[in-house]
């Protein structure tokens, strides 16, 4: 089955005791894999971890060494501490073969062995002040009702397209409530929450608020999740620098040692993902706009989009980077039904870099379609410094950009809601800023961001830097401007990331004809081949 680090999570206390069993008893770590292929990742447009247990293997992608540890562990990421700087930054793939009946439970310390093994990884637990919401009683008497304690404990969000959530808990205490409200609401919570209230018994409750990116087109009718938890529950989550426990790393080397001999045949490459059924075929004409729907059931849904769109998508790249278009790839619309592969019992294969190659293998095998890609004179984004507002960066801290606020816990979202991103970064060199640059710009709308070229440094900056950016992800997603950073700011407050970088960096990222590489179509059929 697929899982991400929700689905691995458990409770602090259970997971001390696991590492304080496993690692620090005396005993081996646990059964190790029986075979294990330990590589770096390959780049990718969209460097999220993502991993899965199917057909007797395991595998793991683009995971960080915190990630890699925080998944070992049963952790949340933010609690591994310590460690070299580019725990955050490096990227590794793992493909493993594990024992009949494997669980994700069991693979737990399979994993840990294999981070000794083939990394050197030495931690210990600690407790250290770590930047948490922390969830107290107001001044008032809590609005919540004791539970009457039917049916099972838990919280049941109920989420439409537009307007707000709707959680109905019920049975929970206060501290299972902390402990599924960063679940609940992720885009506000970036750090853990930590019950303080001191109320004890399961309760019953109905909370309602607006997805951040949802505020500021709810106007008068949002309410954030701090204001929600406030009036309708009288309590109070704050951002608070509180104790928390902690996993600190001690050791661990950064390459990996060479996989044993038998690697390569007796774990050879998963097939490249496809999909299972697809349809193609022209867009009615009464249909206008454009939707693309990729829901978690794995059922594709792409309506009213030309090829041009599709190639853009796919290659991540601007009109000016397609050599050799015909005409009509800017006119001929199509839909695009398609079923994501799956195995028994799992769910289908639906991350990003997994729907974007089984689309280009769609569109390359159905229209027949043949590129190369060469170097030519293109515009591509270049940053430059004009005036710049960085802070020198402890060169020994780890390295990496993050959503939400700093240590100071300073968050302008909370004043101006059309900023909904914020990102803090540390310990960031400007040649790694812009290799972050594109993801950041187009985390929330990775398939028509705002930024869709690699990003040139001419900053002339050395060093590592530590600083915050907000901006509005929807503003500038589009035509690509022909001045970036040039623009006014939205009188409704949204900010392009343009217009952040420029007045809250000190840089300027701007357009400039440069060599760059271009995708060529060397061959395209203006019709697919028959569903």
């Amino acid at each position: 089955m697929e899982w991400e680090h929700d689905s691995i999570r458990m409770p602090m206390h259970i997971a001390i005791r696991i590492v304080t069993a496993v690692l620090f008893s005396g005993t081996a770590f646990g059964q190790a894999f029986d075979l294990a292929d330990v590589h770096a990742s390959p780049r990718s447009l969209h460097p999220h971890l993502r991993a899965g247990l199917r057909d007797g293997r395991f595998e793991i992608r683009t995971a960080t060494m915190a990630d890699l540890i925080a998944a070992a562990l049963g952790v949340e990421p933010d609690k591994v501490a310590g460690g070299p700087n580019w725990l955050d930054m490096d990227r590794f793939d793992i493909t493993a073969k594990v024992p009949a009946g494997a669980t994700l439970q069991t693979l737990r310390p399979m994993l840990q062995a294999l981070l000794k093994e083939r990394f050197g990884l030495t931690v210990h637990m600690d407790q250290r002040p770590m930047a948490a919401y922390v969830l107290s009683t107001g001044q008032g008497k809590p609005k919540l009702k004791q539970s009457e304690g039917s049916g099972p404990p838990g919280c049941q969000p109920q989420a439409a397209e537009v307007g707000p959530v709707t959680a109905n808990c019920r049975g929970l205490t206060m501290e299972a409530f902390a402990q599924q409200l960063r679940g609940l609401a992720g885009d506000y919570l970036t750090s853990a929450v930590v019950d303080k209230t001191g109320l004890e018994g399961p309760w019953d409750f109905t909370l309602k608020w607006t997805p951040r990116e949802r505020l500021v087109a709810a106007g008068s009718e949002g309410i954030n999740i701090f204001d929600a938890i406030g009036n309708q529950l009288g309590l109070k989550l704050q951002l608070q620098q509180a104790p928390t426990p902690v996993v600190v790393v001690d050791r661990v080397n950064e390459q990996p040692t060479e996989n044993p001999p038998g690697v390569a045949s007796g774990l050879p490459p998963s097939p490249a993902p496809r999909f299972e059924v697809a349809t193609i075929k022209p867009t009615d004409p009464r249909f206008q706009g454009v939707r693309v729907q990729t829901p978690p059931d794995g059922l594709v849904n792409i309506r009213g989009v030309t090829m041009s769109f599709l190639i853009q998508t796919i290659w991540f790249i601007t009109p000016d980077m397609i050599a050799g278009a015909p005409k009509w790839l800017d006119t001929a619309r199509w839909d695009i039904e398609a079923k994501a592969p799956s195995a028994p019992g799992s769910p289908p294969q639906m991350d990003m870099d997994s729907l974007i190659a089984m689309t280009r293998e769609l569109i390359e095998d159905r229209f027949k379609l043949k590129t190369h890609i060469e170097q030519r004179v293109v515009p591509a984004y270049t940053l430059t410094a004009s005036k710049p507002k960085l802070r020198r960066a402890e060169p020994a801290n780890r390295t990496g950009c993050k959503e939400g606020p700093g240590a100071d816990g300073k968050d302008p979202r909370v004043t101006n809601p059309a900023l909904s991103r914020l990102v803090t970064c540390h310990n960031v060199s400007m040649a790694q800023f812009v290799e972050f640059l594109p993801n950041i710009a187009n985390a929330l709308n990775p398939l028509n961001g705002a930024i869709r070229s690699a990003v040139l440094d001419s900053t002339g900056l050395a060093g590592t830097w530590d600083f915050t950016l907000s901006f509005s992800p929807t503003m500038g997603v589009g035509p690509v401007p022909a001045d970036a950073g040039a623009g006014p700011t939205d009188p409704n407050g949204e900010v392009s990331i343009f217009d952040a970088v420029s007045s809250q960096l000190g840089l300027r990222l701007s357009l400039e004809k440069r060599p760059a590489p271009v995708l060529v179509i060397d061959h395209i059929e203006d019709e697919p081949t028959d569903n």
